[in-house]
């Protein structure tokens, strides 16, 4: 078979609205209970005889167990969430490297992305290198932090 008549076969199969349907085996045929012996499904529509599962509006909760204390109630707390996570947050010295000028002040790292929007309180702690003399002013740091920016001729203002 040519290469132009193997074209030909695949484009001709137009894909058009009617005849669009759903994977084989995607869409499951509902079950209708209570319709007769025949069906497989009459009488008690498969619920059995008796007790609560097979009672109109009856069943219970999630997670009830029988009366048993259940698996939620077992099992001790765990876990936190902080809410000040959401406004506070702790800068490594690297990342001022990504600033353009020698000042480092709240409204410079807001500016630069280096912080988040809703972040309202920063910490500078000693994490990777600084590379540049920097002057800091209004943020507070670790002492390691502290010593690292003077080690490199910086400044550190506290207002």
């Amino acid at each position: 078979m040519s290469l132009k008549a193997a074209t030909n076969t695949t484009t001709s199969k137009q894909l058009r609205l009617n005849d669009l349907q759903p994977a084989p085996g995607s869409k499951k045929k509902r079950v209708r209970v209570g319709r007769g012996i025949g069906s497989g499904m009459g009488k008690t529509c498969g619920k059995g005889h008796k007790g609560q599962r097979a009672r109109a509006g009856g069943y219970h909760k999630v997670g009830f167990e029988g009366g048993q204390m259940p698996m939620q109630r077992r099992l001790p707390k765990s876990g936190f969430r902080s809410r000040a996570k959401l406004t506070h947050q702790e800068l490594r010295l690297s990342q001022l490297n990504k600033l353009e000028g020698e000042i480092v002040d709240f409204a410079s790292l807001k500016e630069a992305a280096v912080i988040k929007s809703n972040i309202k309180t920063v910490k500078l702690v000693v994490s990777g290198k600084l590379e540049k003399k920097v002057t800091v002013r209004g943020i507070p740091m670790t002492k390691g932090a502290k010593a690292a920016i003077e080690a490199l001729g910086g400044t550190v203002e506290l207002v």
